[in-house]
């Protein structure tokens, strides 16, 4: 799914109905209803995460059987992978994810950075 810009070149999708197609197909193809379905789906967050783990480990050489297995651009995909399934999991929870997550966004950008008081 990609749209069209004005120089004829192809963009990327924007996000929120990306989000939306990727829920859509998942669904489709859902293997567990319910809340199994769902709490799968939240669980993928924790593979994602190992996956960032084990990138940045690979970038660092810090394995020393493996050496250096990965690059810095790994991990940067690696945690995109992160954002999606997260995406993908809030979207399951409820259709209305922009709203939520932008609400959401919007409350830890006021909070203060130090400690207070």
């Amino acid at each position: 799914m990609t749209d069209q810009d004005t120089s004829g070149t192809t963009a990327p999708p924007s996000l929120w109905p990306a989000i939306d197609d990727l829920y859509s197909r998942l669904e489709a193809t859902r293997a567990h209803a319910g809340t199994e379905g769902l709490l799968l789906r939240v669980l993928k967050l924790s593979e994602e995460v190992g996956e960032v783990a084990e990138a940045v480990i690979g970038t660092t050489g810090q394995n020393p059987r493996k050496g250096v297995t990965h690059t810095w651009e790994d991990v940067q995909a690696e945690l995109c992978d992160v954002v999606i399934t997260a995406l993908v999991a809030l979207r399951t929870l409820t259709p209305e994810t922009r709203e939520v997550f932008e609400r959401h966004l919007q409350r830890v950008r006021e909070r203060p950075l130090g400690p207070t008081g």
